[in-house]
């Protein structure tokens, strides 16, 4: 019988659906406080479009970097475990041993186990249970950025269809109310990707979204009524 988990999934499932909720939001705020600011359709698009294309290089820089430095390092912790099992192997199976002890296996049971996964694979075995590092959970800034740049370019495209084809007048309520159910949908993908409860997903990205709306739309009118 197959098991389905979701934990080797986190890594581009975090940045996709964080691009996604970013762009998202970002733009849409972004179109609202500038609908707010002034009511001029070209502007509004134009503000949008620089958001989007801005924001997804923005996210994709941000999340290579970020994640590079975690890969950077797991490459360090795992070239320091490979020199102390060349120079200290006894002690390094020694210490894998203790490892599956702490766990509730019989010492006798815990050192054969540590023997033979070290004739396998010594370092991989040290990394998963020393180091805590493994194939699925990685850090891949490649995938992480693409995922990021894709799903905030997604993300934002969704308020700027809306103000495109849209009604100037009732452009404000048009772009909040579709981007709150488009978070509300977004948030209830996520979860279900990552097996979590949908509405309590859904729910704290509505309420982000509604709070990120209301400031940037006060900004603009503020700024719209002095200019």
């Amino acid at each position: 019988m197959n098991e389905n988990h979701y934990i080797s999934r986190t890594g581009w499932l975090r940045a996709a659906v964080l691009g996604a909720n970013d762009g998202l939001l970002s733009t849409a705020s972004i179109i609202v406080g500038v609908a707010a600011s002034s009511p001029n359709v070209q502007q509004i698009l134009l503000a949008g479009t620089a958001g989007l294309a801005a924001g997804a290089m923005s996210m994709a820089a941000g999340e290579y970097v970020s994640v590079s430095s975690q890969a950077d390092t797991e490459k360090a912790d795992l070239s320091r475990e490979g020199l102390e099992l060349e120079k200290h192997p006894e002690f390094e199976l020694a210490e894998l041993a203790k490892s599956f002890e702490d766990r509730g296996v019989s010492p006798e049971t815990a050192l054969n186990v540590a023997k033979e996964l070290t004739h396998a694979d010594a370092l991989g075995a040290h990394a998963r249970e020393e180091l805590g590092i493994s194939t699925d959970l990685s850090a891949k800034p490649v995938q992480a950025a693409l995922a990021s740049a894709v799903a905030f370019a997604v993300g934002a495209a969704m308020p700027l269809i809306v103000s495109f084809v849209v009604p100037l007048a009732g452009l404000i309520y048009w772009v909040a109310g579709t981007t709150l159910v488009f978070l509300a949908v977004l948030g209830a993908l996520g979860a279900i990707a990552g097996g979590a409860r949908i509405l309590p997903a859904s729910l704290r990205v509505m309420f982000w979204g509604i709070a990120a709306m209301a400031v940037t739309a006060a900004i603009g009118r503020a700024v719209g009524t002095v200019l």
